[in-house]
């Protein structure tokens, strides 16, 4: 394969990449608590090993998906009247028990449990600043949690919701579309921000998202192009070269 074709195939790869993330952030684009995510390239640069190029030549430099990255900027908290939901409008993350471990989430739709756990929508529990599942007791009616996330009810406090923030947030790896899976530690938030019954949206921009797909298809079809009209004379040189090398 000639480097024209190469350097064309690399970036359809990476275009194609890129598409994918897109067609993601729009599907997640009403998924309370998701963040926008984006693709980071990076240069591989071709060492040429054994193969000594012209004079004045330039290296081969090919696009490379090195990982992805997520836009931190909060979405818009939206008031949903249910004492249960919780919406962070600063910095941290919710505990929740899963059956895998304890996982990270920005989702705060919550409810009740039959026993009195506070769980997510899936049953994973929400976790205390101990580190324990947040559970109320039959007699208590009337829930109200602070900012700061202490959890007190008619009969005194029963509670308080735990905020971390991962101690190397580069390395959160996603777990469907709002859990994340911190392998490295977490450090609690000192001074939470919480709102009782409202939830954080999604950050994506819907408008955004779908101009950038418009244009990475446009991309994607015109490197589709290149890579055909190169094909196409490619052939075309073979086909006139045969007849002389076999006269």
């Amino acid at each position: 394969m000639d480097i024209t074709t190469s350097l064309a195939t690399a970036r359809l790869l990476g275009q194609q990449r890129m598409m994918e993330v897109t067609a993601n952030n729009i599907a997640n684009a009403n998924t309370p608590g998701y963040r926008t995510t984006r693709v980071q390239f990076s240069d591989w640069i071709d060492p040429g090993l054994g193969v000594d190029g012209p004079q004045g030549s330039k290296p081969t430099i090919y696009p490379q998906d090195r990982a992805t990255w997520r836009e931190t900027q909060p979405g818009t908290v939206t008031h949903t009247g249910n004492p249960y939901d919780l919406a962070i409008t600063g910095d941290g993350y919710f505990s929740i028990s899963t059956p895998n471990g304890v996982r990270l989430t920005r989702d705060g739709r919550f409810g009740l449990m039959p026993d009195g756990t506070i769980a997510d929508s899936a049953g994973n529990a929400l976790l205390g600043t101990d580190g324990r599942p947040i559970q109320l007791s039959p007699s208590d009616t009337q829930v109200h949690i602070a900012g700061d996330g202490t959890i007190s009810t008619e009969n005194g406090q029963v509670g308080k919701v735990g905020v971390v923030v991962p101690k190397v947030p580069a390395k959160m790896q996603a777990e469907g579309s709002a859990n994340f899976r911190v392998d490295d530690g977490t450090t609690p938030v000192t001074t939470p921000s919480i709102v009782q019954g409202a939830m954080e949206d999604s950050n994506v921009q819907p408008v955004l998202e779908l101009t950038r797909m418009m244009d990475n298809e446009r991309q994607f079809q015109m490197l589709t192009q290149l890579v055909q009209a190169e094909g196409d004379r490619q052939q075309n040189a073979i086909e006139k070269l045969l007849p002389q090398n076999g006269s």
